[in-house]
């Protein structure tokens, strides 16, 4: 049992200066996690029951699924980082360290690489496949900017699983076996997810899907269609566009634009001199980027912004993506800021990329590569080629749904779990293959599935929680029920003890207030602060032999009898 007068605890009033999300704000409040460093976060008790009881549920789900548990250290050697390029990769978000010996290490951010030799060095046969082994193991990831708490750490506990399998069938019945047992588990951890269509990213591989919780104050977006239920990532959202079907453009037509390096000056201009009827989304960005230190350029209609994710995300390989800056266009005093046009990428050297917008055969009024000059009737296919179509532009809701066409809306969530369909990439590196049926050596195929432990302790209090504390469901709760003891009597403290006792015989968990010295205000604060479903106050009711029953999801209050309170409790958590 735990009890309140010797538990290491101490609850808060006010909300971190620090904090900006709710989950953040009140796990510290009510004594579940101190901050050590930017990204960086301790666990007190009654926190790190909650992550242990998160952790339960998710190896429940995953033994019941005939997944097997192993364990790898977080300290891991170069060389299989080097031998799939991740070492590189990884950019800047990789901790690297050197040994007493100037041996080069990292600190594990996700563990393909070893689950791939850990199977290569004991399988070499099909028969020993299918097989998916799992662990929950502290990563790290040095991220730019991490924020709201224990949702995006430098450190952080985190479930990853991998499927090995003799071809893609067995791979897309290993992917079905994950995806089904993470519904399982969020669902017993008692949030409300969606599942969307994501991208690969780092990680490679084909088919790839995002559990996302949706909140306000969430990292992600993602996009939803309440009429077909298409969902996707922001970044893996498809455009829907339709064949040029317009007339054939005039010949380019070069313009006299004066101190026009806007859009909307732009647009101003061109109504002023032709009579109106131009828009932003008739003219042409023309985005320069560096990617991995080369010039690119990114089309997109005018009336759109670029998203640096989505571009990024569709652009496998490249670790560093950046706009071009004052000494970038300092270096090529070919291409003039705000006059920029694709008609001479070529010439230039850029690789040219266009938004799926930029449909063959449209044209736009652009950049006419000269300072204070724009050109109309800049044609694609006739006036300017690319090298691929990547999505670029932002989404924005209202967008066409790229299965029903109905506008999609779009929602913030928390992604608290990936799936990747990962196919051969880590085996083919490190050489993971098993003798066939016929006794020909294959490559085996993989996937990789994860869950984020503590940061699903945060998303299940950000959509939980209410304008008293924490409200935890009954899974992961630290306590199941929280006795509160009060006045200087004795009876309700001796009969608040037999009661937890009896609960805890009973298989229920039990916090007790059973401290002298602070006062019934106090208490009933903590407890709604602390948050664990049921709340039992013996107080002045006892007297007529009755205990208060407080249901902490909807702070429904009632009176029972001391008598059948027990049974009471006993029901409603079943």
């Amino acid at each position: 049992m735990l009890r309140m007068s010797t538990l290491f605890l101490r609850t808060l009033r006010d909300d971190p200066s620090d904090a900006e999300v709710a989950s953040h704000k009140l796990l510290v409040r009510a004594g579940y996690v101190r901050r050590i460093a930017a990204g960086i976060y301790s666990w007190l008790p009654l926190g790190y029951i909650t992550l242990r009881n998160i952790e339960r549920v998710i190896r429940e789900e995953m033994d019941r699924a005939g997944f097997q548990e192993v364990h790898f250290p977080s300290l891991l050697p170069k060389e299989p980082y080097e031998a799939t390029n991740r070492w590189n990769e990884y950019g800047p978000d990789l901790f690297r360290l050197k040994d007493r010996k100037d041996g080069d290490y990292l600190l594990g951010p996700t563990h393909e690489e070893m689950f791939t030799l850990m199977v290569k060095g004991e399988y070499s046969s099909y028969k020993d496949l299918p097989l998916v082994i799992y662990q929950i193991q502290t990563k790290f990831r040095d991220e730019t900017r991490p924020r709201s708490g224990i949702i995006r750490g430098r450190e952080f506990v985190m479930k990853d699983s991998y499927s090995f399998d003799l071809d893609d069938e067995g791979l897309a019945k290993s992917y079905e076996r994950h995806r089904d047992a993470y519904i399982k588990t969020f669902n017993r951890l008692g949030l409300r997810f969606n599942i969307v269509s994501a991208m690969s990213g780092a990680m490679g591989g084909s088919r790839s899907e995002e559990f996302l919780a949706p909140c306000p104050t969430g990292e992600d977006t993602y996009v939803l269609c309440e009429k077909c239920g298409y969902a996707a990532n922001v970044e893996a959202m498809k455009t829907k566009v339709s064949p040029y079907s317009g007339e054939t453009p005039a010949a380019i037509e070069e313009l006299d634009t004066p101190n026009t390096p806007t859009i909307d000056s732009l647009v101003d201009v061109m109504n002023e001199r032709f009579g109106g009827g131009y828009k932003a989304s008739d003219t042409l960005k023309n985005v320069l980027l560096m990617a991995d230190g080369e010039a690119i350029s990114v089309l997109v209609p005018g009336d759109r912004e670029v998203d640096l994710k989505r571009v990024a995300a569709n652009l496998p390989g490249v670790v560093d993506l950046r706009l071009f800056d004052d000494e970038d266009f300092a270096k090529r005093k070919e291409l003039v800021k705000g006059y920029v046009g694709p008609q001479d990428a070529k010439r230039f050297g850029l690789k040219l990329y266009a938004d799926p917008r930029i449909v063959v055969g449209s044209h736009w009024i652009t950049g006419a590569n000269k300072l204070n000059r724009h050109a109309r009737y800049v044609t694609h296919g006739r006036d300017f080629q690319v090298d691929g179509f990547i999505e670029a532009a932002e989404v924005r809701a209202g967008d066409e749904c790229p299965e029903c066409s109905h506008p999609v809306i779009i929602d913030r969530a928390i992604e608290i779990g990936h799936i990747f369909q990962l196919g051969r990439k880590y085996a083919q590196a490190l050489d993971l293959t098993v003798l066939d049926h016929e006794g020909k050596s294959q490559v085996v195929t993989m996937g990789s599935y994860g869950i984020g432990v503590s940061r699903a302790v945060a998303a299940v209090a950000e959509q939980t929680h209410d304008e008293l504390g924490l409200s935890w469901p009954i899974e992961i709760a630290p306590a199941k029920v929280h006795i509160v003891a009060t006045g200087k009597e004795e009876a309700p403290f001796t009969e608040a003890e037999k009661v937890a006792l009896a609960l805890e015989s009973s298989g229920i968990t039990v916090l007790f207030d059973d401290r002298r010295d602070a006062s019934p205000g106090v208490k009933f604060k903590d407890a709604e602060l602390i948050g664990n479903p049921i709340i039992l106050i013996f107080g002045k009711s006892l007297a007529d032999g009755k205990v208060e029953l407080r249901i902490r999801k909807g702070n429904e209050k009632r009176e029972v009898p001391l008598q059948s309170v027990i049974t009471e409790v006993i029901s409603l958590l079943s």
